[in-house]
């Protein structure tokens, strides 16, 4: 008897043994979280986990988003008096010479700023809605407005003191960092498989452009009054109507809810950090289901986020080709940077490191990724004769070319 006790007793000991082993296992990593040192204009530092408007980005992969204030090719090439020889011209970029194949170029005045936030060495805030911007390139951009991502309240998950939330107008600068391997964000990352009517995307998931982590809140109206319930205890969300959706639990209750942006059509979009595409916003009509999956990873690593610059081959209609460095659309000249497009209603920020080669069309693009993933992708500057046109370096730095999106058939990126 006591043989068959002491037999159970180690059986229960390796059970429990295996279980808490599977349970560590289980347990989500800290890599995609963004982390960091704040520094005050007081001289303060504070180092933790970074979120900005306390409420929204929280992860190396989310997009911060503002509006560039120097555009050297750009107002380069638009203060030339465009004169036209025999249907090119020359500019000087920087004082460089570039062959300009276009007598009737005009050029935008103005461009949007968007990276990742691991591609982010360090932000040093230069007013109440600007900053300067220094990339792991090493590159430096001059920013301001266009999103609340300037000027943001950055809330601090600081190791000693908890959090703390500093105003823009009160930091210095902001320096990022990987997080220590052993620091908890007190909360997992969302990850789920989004099915459309145009198919599904799968990865991590930011609800309404704002709930990514397992203690955000999705708040609606039900029958028994209003409720707000922890994304993390959410097994899966389906749209019924303009109006609502059909909320199950993780211990099988479901909810109507309505009555909110989080669960009607004012709903500001779904992003899907899917690894084919980048980040993918799918909108309330062209939603139909969301089913949430346990991830054992919060994203990559902020190592993981590499630059360069963009290099490939260009062949214009007339079949000549031209390889070296490129500049895309008179503005993009890194790999971290992002090409827009929509598809079917579906908006896609594709990092250049994923996309192979474009063909250029006048209303829509071909678009053709590493993976092999095959896109027409329309309404942008990116991929339209909107777009002002490329620059390759195929005779060195000194000796720059200029093509119109017009004339290029196609784009090969080499990575």
């Amino acid at each position: 008897m006591r043989n068959a006790k002491n037999l159970i007793l180690a059986a229960l000991l390796i059970a429990l043994t295996l279980g808490a082993a599977g349970t560590a296992l289980a347990k989500q990593d800290n890599h995609g979280f963004i982390y960091g040192e704040v520094i005050t204009e007081s001289g303060k530092e504070y180092k933790g986990f970074l979120r900005w408007n306390t409420d929204e980005e929280a992860f190396w992969d989310d997009l911060f988003h503002s509006s560039k204030e120097d555009l050297p090719y750009l107002d380069e090439v638009d203060r030339d008096d465009r004169r036209s020889r025999k249907g090119k011209k020359v500019v000087k970029i920087f004082g460089i010479r570039v062959n300009v194949e276009s007598d009737d170029w005009g050029g935008s005045s103005s461009r949007i700023f968007i990276s990742r936030f691991g591609d982010i060495a360090e932000i040093q805030v230069q007013g109440s809605n600007s900053a300067r911007l220094i990339m792991k390139s090493g590159e430096r951009y001059e920013v301001s407005g266009y999103a609340n991502d300037v000027g943001a309240t950055i809330r601090v998950s600081d190791e000693s003191l908890g959090d703390i939330d500093l105003r823009w107008n009160r930091i210095d600068s902001i320096r990022f960092m990987p997080a220590p391997r052993k620091a908890d964000p007190g909360a997992t990352r969302l990850h789920g498989k989004l099915t459309t009517r145009d198919g599904e995307y799968e990865g991590f998931i930011q609800w309404d452009k704002e709930e990514c982590l397992s203690s955000d809140e999705l708040d609606g109206d039900t029958e028994d009054g209003d409720i707000s319930i922890p994304m993390g205890s959410i097994a899966s969300i389906e749209r019924r109507g303009s109006r609502g959706c059909e909320v199950v639990l993780a211990d099988g209750r479901s909810f109507r809810l309505r009555g909110s942006n989080d669960v009607n059509s004012d709903n500001r979009g779904i992003m899907v950090e899917d690894a084919r595409y980048g980040r993918v916003v799918v909108f309330w009509n062209d939603f139909d289901r969301l089913d949430f999956t346990d991830s054992k990873s919060s994203g990559r690593a902020y190592k993981d986020y590499k630059s360069g610059f963009l290099q490939g081959v260009i062949t214009d209609k007339g079949g000549e080709r031209r390889e070296g460095r490129i500049v895309f659309d008179l503005d993009e000249s890194e790999s971290w940077e992002i090409l827009n497009g929509n598809s079917r209603d579906i908006e896609y920020n594709i990092p250049f490191e994923l996309v192979s080669v474009i063909e250029p069309g006048r209303h829509e693009s071909r678009v053709v990724l590493t993976g092999g993933e095959e896109l027409w992708l329309e309404d942008s500057q990116d991929t339209t004769d909107s777009n002002d046109g490329l620059m390759v370096f195929d005779r060195g730095d000194d000796d720059p070319y200029y093509l119109r999106w017009r004339r290029i058939e196609k784009i090969e990126f080499k990575h």
